[in-house]
């Protein structure tokens, strides 16, 4: 079946293996379309969604117009970052979901770790 898959769902399945969200320290997932910036921190035990954040988010909008998508990801990361704080979530376990480490990704964890997220 792995043969079949294309490389990031590949990098994905290697990487799901290996790490899952627990109570203690949830998995904050991301997601990148062409167009925008998803994050979503989920407890896999109970298979809930603890927080979400993307760039169609209601705080945001308005206030990405003129950014590109890498400084509309520092601004997912920061506010996925604050809703986690404020729901008590401090640790996080994070998943790249297949995407590799630069670009829009590195931007959202970078500005999700400098506004008080550990992982």
């Amino acid at each position: 079946m792995a043969s079949d898959l294309a490389g990031r769902e590949r990098r994905k399945l290697r990487i799901r293996r290996k790490i899952s969200g627990k109570a203690e320290r949830p998995r904050l997932s991301i997601f990148r379309s062409g167009r925008h910036v998803y994050a979503q921190v989920v407890n896999d035990a109970d298979g809930k969604t603890l927080a979400a954040a993307s760039t169609l988010s209601r705080d945001l909008k308005g206030s990405l117009e003129n950014d590109n998508k890498t400084d509309a990801a520092k601004k997912v990361g920061a506010l996925i970052a604050k809703i986690c704080l404020e729901r008590k979530i401090d640790k996080v376990v994070f998943d790249r979901n297949g995407y590799l480490y630069h670009g829009r990704v590195k931007a959202l964890a970078d500005a999700a770790r400098e506004a008080g997220l550990q992982f």
